[in-house]
């Protein structure tokens, strides 16, 4: 079994803050938090090698996606850093074969109260829907999952988060850490992070054997997409995009029955 992980920080055990999520941004806690979303990741990591698994594959998925300190990660894992500028993104690689998708420090969506870090893939926009559903990181990658026939089985990260995976998708393993109110947050303990990371990763790949397919969202057979901007600016030039349309003057709206050409208008317009 070959599991793919996708691995956020801003769904990473007790942060709470923007300066915490980037060198740049002046944080001195950064290197703290990257720790953990590593410590995160390798937990879930030896919990699919704990059930089995053959190969992992970790994509470091957050900002400039060196942020994982690959000494953390088990020997037999494998990982990929930096982007590509393929349409994948944040589950770049996941197209070359794996037999599961799971997901580690993942975060609620733009427009939600659940994280002060909720946001889908940039602080640009207001908020994203697919199908009059608000969109997350999670549900955008989800989708891609589906587009190649892969179910996802784990995501660790916020409860608001965790919550709508579980309306999602049922029976996938998911394992809050962080619980956000406004500004603050509240979270577990770190160590208990791991610990219920790696015991989560590991029951979902156990589940795998039993029921491979259980986890495999269905795919919609048309796609109705919003983005609204934080600025008219941006969403005038955005609207120049073949098929996208204005819909107010921060709203863009575009259709498709390819999945593909939806994740390839966000890559352009995001």
């Amino acid at each position: 079994m070959k599991l793919f992980i996708s691995s956020d920080i801003e769904g990473t055990c007790g942060i709470a803050h923007w300066d915490e999520t980037d060198y740049d941004r002046g944080g001195r806690w950064y290197d703290y938090f990257r720790t953990q979303m590593s410590r995160e990741v390798a937990a879930a990591c030896n919990g699919a090698l704990d059930a089995g698994a053959s190969a992992v594959m970790v994509k470091d998925a957050h900002d400039s996606a060196r942020n994982i300190i690959p000494t953390e990660l088990p020997r037999a894992v494998t990982i990929g850093r930096g982007w590509s500028g393929g349409i994948y993104s944040m589950v770049e690689g996941l197209q070359d074969g794996f037999d599961a998708l799971a997901f580690t420090g993942y975060h609620a969506p733009a427009y939600s109260s659940g994280n002060p870090l909720a946001h889908t893939l940039t602080t640009a926009v207001d908020e994203i829907t697919i199908n009059g559903i608000r969109t997350s990181e999670f549900l955008i990658f989800s989708y891609t999952a589906a587009l190649l026939n892969i179910p996802v089985i784990f995501l660790s990260g916020d409860a608001a988060l965790c919550k709508m995976a579980k309306e999602l998708i049922p029976p996938i393993t998911a394992v809050p850490v962080n619980e956000g109110t406004g500004s603050a947050v509240r979270s577990i303990h770190p160590d208990e992070a791991v610990t219920r990371i790696r015991e989560g990763a590991k029951t979902a790949v156990e589940a795998w054997k039993t029921a491979p397919r259980a986890c495999l969202l269905p795919l919609p057979p048309r796609f109705e997409v919003t983005v609204r901007y934080t600025v008219h600016t941006r969403a005038f030039h955005n609207s120049q995009y073949p098929g996208a349309r204005l819909l107010d003057e921060k709203t863009v709206g575009f259709s498709a029955e390819s999945y593909t050409e939806v994740l390839r208008f966000f890559q352009f317009v995001l």
